[in-house]
């Protein structure tokens, strides 16, 4: 089969969550993560799209945050169905022309035509469509020296809140749940002219602890755009015990597909959950067995040496996989938003944290270790 064209995504270049107290939001991002406040929504635009906005970032990492302001905004829309959740991710890409007609070309469902903002530096176009992330839509963008993230974002006079110490760099990936994720898979193949790369199938449990009716199984398939390096993680239920399985509980508490988390790389995984930590950020627990029995595992994914201290990485709870040599990543979950606020309405989204040092992957071992975390969590009731 020919390779598809590229529809010329360059980055992720922000995701809109759409949030019911944009307070508690400003709090965690600028108290618990570091992020700067760099603008929020003018009055006009607050008035016109019903919802008032934020914008957070660290690194090339931004995040903006909505609230309705009274009925029919898209945060409003979007609430009325789901918990708080990502709503939009936005991409810059090369040519807004290009990528309109090719994703209309391919079967895309344009919401919209592209739509054009003129200022005294440049233009901004944008255009969005649907997908079948359930009610995530993704928008398209365009820059020639426009300098606002968006037309009516005004930008503060100098960043407010944190002061992004904390070694954020950039969106890793994003991964999303579906209740069956082949269409999604064919979608971002045909559709947004992605690749394959990497997939895994497991069950948490053995065949005999799963008979007894529990445990978590999971089909995860990585699409990828080699040339910007975007990258989705997608995941499904996978048999026994569907019904159970915690993409499924996903589903259910989302009450629809869609964005579980999204991996942030960092430059000093260490650094940053320390302080992170110390600020109150609550994560997903490490059982300490993991441990007990990680250097037997990296020897046998033969990885000889790691640079960081076992007992370091035990005392934060940090992941470690790898797949040869120096070649590993670390990685940490923070805990789902629900369990974060103690509010069933703040949803089961939750961050990653990656450090890449050499490894592409995705850490299909720790992949156990995450479900067997979320799993204690549901059986607990949120307590580790």
């Amino acid at each position: 089969m020919s390779k598809v064209e590229s529809i010329g995504i360059k980055r992720v270049e922000a995701l809109h969550y759409y949030v019911r107290d944009l307070e508690r939001s400003r709090r965690f991002y600028t108290e618990k993560l570091d992020f700067q406040e760099t603008g929020a929504s003018s009055p006009e635009l607050t008035a016109a799209a019903a919802q008032r906005s934020a914008v957070f970032q660290a690194g090339e990492c931004t995040i903006v945050c909505s609230q309705p302001i009274g009925e029919g905004g898209r945060a409003w829309r979007y609430l009325r169905k789901h918990p708080d959740g990502v709503g939009t991710v936005v991409f810059e890409v090369e040519d807004i022309e290009r990528a309109f007609r090719l994703l209309d070309g391919r079967g895309g469902t344009p919401i919209d035509e592209i739509h054009r903002v003129t200022d005294g530096d440049g233009t901004y176009a944008s255009f969005s469509i649907t997908t079948p992330f359930g009610d995530t839509t993704f928008r398209f963008v365009e820059r020639r020296g426009y300098r606002p993230l968006f037309p009516g974002c005004a930008a503060h006079d100098a960043p407010r809140g944190g002061q992004s110490r904390l070694g954020i760099a950039r969106f890793d990936h994003i991964t999303s749940n579906f209740q069956t994720m082949a269409p999604a898979l064919l979608w971002m193949e045909h559709v947004l002219g992605l690749e394959p790369f990497w997939k895994i199938a497991f069950h948490t449990d053995d065949v005999a602890k799963a008979a007894e009716g529990h445990g978590s199984g999971l089909r995860s398939a990585v699409m990828w755009d080699p040339v910007s390096g975007v990258k989705f993680a997608n995941n499904e239920p996978y048999r026994p015990h569907f019904k159970s399985s915690q993409i499924n509980i996903f589903n259910e508490e989302h009450r629809g597909d869609g964005v579980q988390h999204v991996a942030l790389a960092v430059d000093d995984i260490l650094l940053s959950v320390r302080e992170m930590r110390a600020r109150g950020v609550e994560f997903m627990p490490t059982p300490a067995a993991y441990y007990d029995l990680l250097p037997e595992r990296l020897r046998q994914l033969g990885v000889d040496q790691i640079d960081e201290d076992i007992a370091a990485l035990r005392d934060l709870e940090i992941l470690v996989d790898g797949d040869g040599a120096r070649s590993y990543l670390l990685q940490i979950f923070l805990k789902e938003s629900s369990g974060t606020h103690r509010d069933p309405d703040a949803g089961p989204f939750f961050f990653e944290l990656i450090q890449r040092k050499g490894d592409r992957g995705f850490g299909a071992g720790n992949f156990r270790a995450l479900f067997e975390s979320i799993e204690r969590q549901q059986r607990t009731g949120g307590q580790a």
